[in-house]
């Protein structure tokens, strides 16, 4: 399983709001310090945002910032928010075509390693990410 490069901005982002949580940051010095670009990370903020992840304030001096504390933000809610594809095999979608499917047990394996997958996510939390949090804003240079 490879997880989507929203799903990468998507942590990236986060550690880099929970490495500093007592202050607001621009998608320009996000974009910067990651080096990737602004416009896609607009995109990924839009989403965190949406979910509830992140809170956005408009206006001069404005930016974003967690919503809520670190240790509240589980990996795996934020991977199942983000992602828009968890199928794995062809069968796991409406458009299965293949000939096997009803006498194939790979889509049930496939569905609990996804589940273990996910379970494992759910163990960690943003704050373990951004357990040492000096290190974070010295290698990625945040004021």
């Amino acid at each position: 399983m490879r997880l989507t490069q929203l799903s990468d901005y998507s942590l990236r982002v986060l550690m880099y709001l929970g490495a500093r949580p007592d202050r607001l940051a621009t998608i320009q010095e996000i974009a910067d310090a990651y080096g990737i670009s602004q416009n896609h990370l607009m995109k990924v903020v839009h989403r965190l945002a949406q979910h509830g992840f992140v809170e956005t304030v408009r206006g001069r001096g404005g930016g974003l910032r967690l919503r809520g504390a670190a240790g509240d933000i589980r990996i795996g809610d934020v991977v199942r928010a983000v992602e828009e594809d968890f199928r794995i095999v062809e069968c796991f979608g409406s458009g299965d075509t293949c000939r096997i499917t009803d006498v194939c047990r790979l889509k049930r394996i496939l569905n609990l390693a996804l589940k273990a997958f996910l379970t494992t996510l759910d163990e960690w939390t943003l704050a373990d990410l951004v357990q040492k949090p000096k290190a974070l804003v010295e290698i990625l240079a945040i004021d």
